[in-house]
């Protein structure tokens, strides 16, 4: 049970310095120094946290942090500054707690501490990063008031039930690891859509959409292609949520001369998506947002749609591939040809 314990308050101190460093190291201090909490022996390590020069040090650096953290935009900013701070500071404080001897085991603590850490950090960076999507700052505050909540409960959390803990921080790494690819394809999307919002010119409005594939798009679509038409037109977009697309793939949009579908093919992650969509008799809308602007084919069921995202930069190339798909949508279906009446 000790040795339980002992890995509980590492596992959680840890887990929380991603989260919070400064925080985490102010609050505990802060409680050793005021002796709210009485160190037995198996914790002694964590008694330097006590210093003075320590606890104010970090309280002030957190309270530089509580600002920082609601200001949209700055927050993502002092997060990937502090990629490569918190892992040490979760490394240090992982060492702290477990008090190893032997100086190999101390390197092995540390890298898993380290690594912990930078689970969680990358956890809530990400999030961070899609929160600032939105313009408004209140999702900001909100969230960042909950991580300190969060913090402070799991320091609570450590300190009464130290064993409990370590089954509480397992799940959350083990669901933090789950999601943790998903949320990294979410951000990438969003930090690119922001890239090419700031660093855009002045637009300039699109004409004819262009028709012309690369060589791998162009192979992934021939598989599909059985009948041999050439494209209408193909335009490099990005997957939104569609229950037969993954989300967050890269690709083209192409639609096919005579065929009232339509074609994605691209790459979501290592994998190769191809996919023809049937639409026939769907509707199409585009819609504007903050990062983006989307255009979206929906049918009769709350679920049935796909969604398909510009940079806002090229807001005229969606405005064209929405007129496009409008006008496919619509056309009449071709008559089947007539058949020869036989000879008598």
């Amino acid at each position: 049970m000790e040795t339980l314990q002992l890995l509980g308050a590492a596992l959680g101190l840890a887990t929380l310095a991603g989260i919070n460093l400064y925080l985490t190291v102010f609050v505990t201090g802060l409680a050793i120094q005021q002796h709210w909490i009485t160190l037995s022996a198996q914790y002694q390590g964590l008694a330097i946290l006590g210093e003075p020069a320590i606890v104010i040090v970090a309280g002030i650096l957190y309270f530089i942090e509580f600002l920082a953290d609601k200001v949209p935009g700055l927050d993502s900013a002092w997060d990937a500054v502090h990629t490569a701070i918190r892992p040490i500071g979760g490394a240090f404080l992982t060492l702290r707690a477990l008090g190893t001897p032997d100086p190999v085991f101390d390197v092995i603590v540390a890298l898993l501490g380290g690594g912990v850490t930078l689970t969680a950090h990358s956890a809530k960076a990400g999030t961070r990063l899609l929160v600032n999507a939105s313009p408004e700052p209140f999702s900001n505050i909100a969230l960042s008031t909950a991580e300190d909540i969060g913090v402070l409960g799991g320091l609570w959390l450590i300190k009464n039930y130290p064993a409990t803990s370590f089954v509480v921080f397992t799940c959350l790494l083990a669901t933090i690891l789950y999601w943790l690819p998903r949320l990294f394809r979410i951000a990438r999307t969003k930090f690119w859509l922001l890239w090419k919002k700031v660093s855009a010119g002045a637009e300039s409005p699109a004409t004819d959409l262009p028709a012309e594939l690369p060589a791998d798009a162009a192979m992934q679509l021939a598989a599909l292609n059985v009948t041999g038409a050439r494209p209408r037109w193909a335009v490099p977009c990005l997957t939104g949520p569609s229950k037969v697309l993954p989300s967050h793939a890269r690709g083209h949009l192409v639609a096919l001369e005579g065929d009232q579908g339509v074609f994605f093919v691209g790459r979501c992650g290592w994998g190769k998506v191809a996919q023809r969509l049937e639409v026939a008799g769907w509707q199409v809308a585009r819609q504007s947002r903050f990062l983006a602007e989307e255009v979206v084919l929906f049918g009769r069921g709350p679920k049935e749609r796909h969604v398909f995202v510009f940079e806002r930069p090229r807001a005229s190339v969606a405005a064209s591939v929405q007129r496009a798909l409008e006008a496919q949508l619509t056309a009449p279906k071709a008559a089947p040809a007539p058949l020869a009446e036989a000879a008598v």
